[in-house]
């Protein structure tokens, strides 16, 4: 079966990797000149199952009120005459209820857990390396209360088996030595020793790579200007390079993906929250972090990358506004410099924004529509590098139709509609 994908993020890219062993004929078009260069490109660079919840939570409007007036918050509103923006704010903030959020967790974790160990099994395969590591992520908490409110999160890890360990700051320390220097500033952490980490758009760049090698076609530079629809089935795509046409079609185009479709009658609830980056060579390897700190007072994960280190975070709700503000990278080189005083040059840092395709209700929206050669695998949020492998798997099972190592129902557009 010929097989067209749109996008060449890590989540197209793993498609196309698994299509590809199904046996498939595979081309993946983007307009970029390489993959893996928008939202994967420079993301916090965590693989984190255990950590796959939903924004959407009870708490989170009071908490938004906190964070907007913080110094350093982890969330920014620029407030634009954009009906999609309002209305995902308002399904978002219906999601935040406790019965909701445990519906929504238990639909993400897992099918990250499964990716984590489709990315394993990918590993071993292939061979590929992007200064990965399986030295877990440890979630540090700097308030007692912030401690004492993972009690429903403990709940869903333990529902799943999802191994975690609860961490007093001595336990802390010993996960991630560097903390020593700073063991006032914390009061304890949730470790999850499945987790790991790794460099997305050098995992991604590879295994596009290594896919070529195995017959995958890219076409970069090549613009997608619309789904050709026809008797209810797809007929091609208009693209910059002319008509293209398959099979069967796989859109992957994270926070673009709503806009391509519509014309076809589908709406998908995917908007664009914006999330910053900066990336500091280490100075210090003894002040530096050995895997991914969570810092959750400033919602900062800070990772280590080979010599560099990653940290992420904010979620600026702007649109496709793509313009770096300097109050975000402050944020950043604040939480790094305060618990990793002496590990990082962060003079040297470099800074970065991507567009994360979030959902309002946090699991991400993976297969079939209703036209049945087209196909959909997009808003994952801040996890689209935790569950790639997984998602380019259970698409290619469904595509190949066979039936996915794990039931996926529940991630399909359909459950908007009920």
């Amino acid at each position: 079966m010929k097989v067209l994908i749109l996008g060449s993020g890590v989540i197209g890219v793993t498609a196309a990797h698994y299509l590809a062993e199904a046996g498939h004929e595979v081309t993946v078009v983007d307009r970029q000149s390489g993959p893996a260069l928008e939202t994967s490109f420079a993301n916090a660079g965590e693989v984190s199952p255990g950590y796959s919840s939903p924004w959407a939570g009870p708490g989170v409007p009071v908490k938004a009120i906190k964070w907007l007036l913080m110094k350093h918050g982890p969330l920014v509103i620029r407030p634009a005459l954009d009906p999609a923006m309002w209305s995902w704010v308002f399904r978002m903030l219906r999601n935040c209820t406790s019965a909701r959020y445990s519906v929504n967790k238990a639909r993400m974790v897992p099918i990250a857990e499964y990716a984590r160990d489709c990315l394993r099994e990918l590993r071993a395969s292939t061979g590929i390396a992007y200064d990965e590591r399986s030295q877990g992520t440890l979630q540090l908490f700097r308030t007692q209360k912030q401690l004492d409110g993972i009690i429903g999160d403990i709940e869903v890890l333990k529902q799943f088996g999802v191994p975690f360990e609860v961490l007093d700051p001595a336990g802390c320390i010993a996960a991630e030595p560097a903390l020593a220097r700073v063991k006032g500033k914390f009061v304890g952490g949730l470790r999850l020793p499945g987790d790991e980490t790794g460099d997305c758009q050098m995992f991604t760049e590879r295994l596009a790579s290594h896919a070529a090698g195995r017959g995958v076609t890219f076409k970069f530079g090549t613009t997608i200007e619309r789904i050709v629809a026809e008797g209810g089935k797809i007929a091609g795509v208009a693209t910059s390079a002319g008509l293209l046409t398959a099979d069967a079609y796989v859109v992957a185009l994270g926070s673009h993906s709503p806009k391509l479709v519509r014309p076809l009658g589908l709406s998908l609830p995917v908007y664009p929250i914006k999330g910053y980056s900066i990336t500091v060579p280490i100075g210090d390897e003894g002040g530096a972090p050995v895997s991914t700190v969570m810092d959750e007072t400033y919602k900062v994960a800070i990772t280590r990358l080979g010599n560099r280190i990653r940290a992420g975070g904010t979620a600026e709700i702007a649109g496709f506004d793509l313009r770096l503000h300097d109050s975000r990278k402050a944020t950043l080189l604040h939480s790094v410099g305060d618990l990793f005083p002496q590990g990082g040059d962060l003079e040297g840092a470099t800074f970065w924004c991507g567009l994360r395709p979030m959902t309002p209700d946090g699991p991400p929206i993976i297969g079939g529509t209703k036209y049945g050669n087209l196909y959909l695998s997009t808003g994952h949020g801040t996890l689209g590098w935790t569950m790639s492998c997984g998602s380019g798997r259970v698409l290619a099972d469904i595509i190949s139709g066979g039936t996915p190592e794990i039931d996926v129902k529940e991630l399909g557009l359909s459950r908007y509609a009920a």
